[in-house]
């Protein structure tokens, strides 16, 4: 009995110790020295844990359009900051500012999104290594 309770409780152990996903920084991925201004549709909004993404259609000055996916942070931090589930709805029309991917890829850190009425929502994190300016509420 006691040798069983023994390896369950190093079974368990073992179990705890295995690796979870990470949270990665800012300058792992995104170029603080790549700002972008994204001017688009929102086609598709995931509220999902680390980030919500934000996927957004940009119509080019010659009618090309380039599908963006910008990160924002965790749900709960974007609901405490005012964020609602309808507020980037699909079909909502928006100005996202953030910070392109490293790779020049069609990925961004959002920092800021502009709604059609004005509203200005923060999008970002700073704690992970985005660039202090001054927007993010939380910053010290």
């Amino acid at each position: 009995m006691r040798t069983t309770i023994v390896s369950l409780v190093g079974v368990a152990l073992l179990a705890a110790a295995a690796p979870a996903p990470g949270h990665h920084a800012f300058s792992a991925e995104f170029d603080a020295t790549k700002p972008v201004r994204l001017e688009g549709v929102i086609t598709k909004m995931e509220w999902i844990n680390p980030h919500a993404w934000m996927h957004v259609d940009v119509t080019g000055d010659d009618g090309t359009v380039e599908s963006w996916m910008v990160e924002a942070g965790p749900p709960g931090a974007l609901v405490r900051r005012g964020w609602r589930k309808d507020s980037v709805a699909p079909g909502t029309p928006v100005l996202i500012e953030g910070y392109q991917a490293l790779d020049g890829g069609l990925r961004a850190n959002g920092r800021d999104v502009t709604l059609p009425d004005g509203t200005k929502l923060f999008a970002g994190s700073s704690g992970t290594g985005a660039p202090l300016d001054g927007r993010d509420p939380t910053e010290r």
